[in-house]
């Protein structure tokens, strides 16, 4: 086994809340390392906002997370402004699209780069490939003993990054490992949607743990074969979450149906609310009240002729004709003999989905669940199970999530920074 290495500060896990912490740390004049399980830090940001990295919101509104409260403590009263401070300390131009921050490269491998360019300069040490086996309070802070690849990774150059990294992971599988000891005044726990192993190591409480912010499984009540005709189909409507006959939240955005349910932006955002045995209200005319869809749909009596649900061509130019299809389906199911289309505009805006629960759970952008933030100081972050030896969580490793539109990466950074700036 290696001698042990002794830093003012240990952060384990080097995605965007680790990587924010250690900056923030190495520029206040510490001597920092990130010890990473992966073969390099960062890696998950070169997947967020399909690759362009969406870096934050304009507006980061506490009420979009889980915990509201202790996340407006952490926050502070001006995160956006804090956020674009350490974006430009960054050397890291921005631009906006509906609110959400992204870099003005549009290019998620900009930030990560920019990212690793000031370690590089602030000298922190980076360790990758490496896995936290044990830690205990000592006299000085923290003793750490990691397993860490023995020697440099090798692999093949490849033109494109995704062949270069599975390379290297392979390369990481195959390599001979060390133990090694290091030393630390203080642990920054920043390991992502994954912490239950170094949860377990330091006796951190964690609550259960499920992916989301992804597709939601759901069926067409009464029309189970319906979501193999609207496979494909994207529509822009109004999403509405009801429970027990009380509608809980809503969301217009464009809506991708599957054969096992719906995604798209707003239904990931649904994802992280929903139960099974919910109902998803779909309105797919958001934009109209029912009395103007009423309207509409007798002045095309008018011009066309009486509806009838079995010619569902009546709806050209209104509808995609496989919804037009579904949609006259439902109609004679609810309201068997019927053409007044005061049913059709029920229908219309009330389409309703059955919830079975979420989907394509191993693509999902965040999990849910972490270090329970009970036991979490505020807004330094700290651990208040450990009283002499500093240990801090931050980011994803914390039971906190939030909509889609750069706010769970507003949390991975403000949190990491404001973890580091409390040693």
């Amino acid at each position: 086994m290696n001698a042990s290495a002794f830093y003012d500060v240990l952060v384990i896990g080097g995605g965007a809340s680790g990587l924010a912490a250690a900056i923030t740390a190495a520029r206040a004049g510490k001597s920092v390392c990130i010890v990473e399980r992966d073969v390099a830090c960062g890696l998950k940001l070169l997947a967020t906002g399909n690759g362009r990295c969406n870096l934050s919101n304009e507006s980061i509104d506490p009420q979009r997370y889980n915990h509201p409260a202790f996340v407006e403590s952490v926050m502070g009263p001006q995160p956006e402004q804090e956020l674009m401070g350490f974006f430009s300390s960054l050397g890291i131009m921005t631009t906006s699209e509906e609110g959400r921050l992204y870099p003005r490269s549009l290019r998620a491998e900009s930030v990560r780069d920019a990212l690793l360019n000031v370690c590089d300069r602030l000298g922190i040490t980076l360790i990758c490939g490496a896995n936290v086996a044990s830690a205990h309070e000592a006299s000085e802070g923290w003793v750490l003993q990691i397993d860490r690849p023995a020697r440099a990774l090798k692999a093949k150059r490849h033109d494109d990054r995704k062949s270069e990294l599975r390379s290297l992971r392979k390369a990481l599988a195959d390599v001979p490992r060390k133990n090694e000891i290091l030393q630390a005044h203080a642990v920054i726990i920043a390991t992502g949607g994954s912490p239950t192993g170094i949860a377990d190591t330091f006796r951190l409480p964690l609550t259960s743990l499920r992916p989301i912010l992804c597709p939601v499984s759901a069926t067409v009540v009464g029309d189970r074969a319906a979501l193999k005709t609207l496979d494909g189909l994207r529509v822009r409507a109004r999403l509405t979450l009801a429970r027990n006959h009380s509608e809980l939240w809503h969301e217009d955005g464009e809506v991708l149906f599957r054969t096992f349910g719906i995604s798209g932006v707003a239904a990931f955002n649904l994802s992280r609310r929903i139960q099974r045995g919910d109902t998803i209200l779909l309105d797919v005319f958001p934009d109209l009240s029912k009395d103007e869809l009423l309207d509409t749909l007798n002045r095309r009596v008018e011009l066309l002729a009486s509806f009838s649900p079995r010619n569902p061509r009546w709806l050209d130019g209104m509808l995609a004709p496989q919804l037009s299809r579904v949609v006259c389906t439902a109609f004679e199911q609810c309201h068997p003999g019927s053409n007044d289309v005061i049913h059709l505009v029920s229908i219309l805006k009330h389409f309703k989905l059955l919830v079975e629960g979420t989907a394509e759970e191993r693509s999902a952008q965040v999990t849910r669940g972490g270090v329970s933030v009970e036991s979490i100081s505020t807004p330094s972050l700290r651990a208040r199970s450990v009283v002499d030896a500093p240990l801090y969580v931050c980011g994803e490793a914390l039971d906190i999530d939030a909509d889609c539109g750069g706010f769970n990466l507003a949390w991975a950074w403000l949190s990491g920074i404001r973890a580091a700036s409390s040693l």
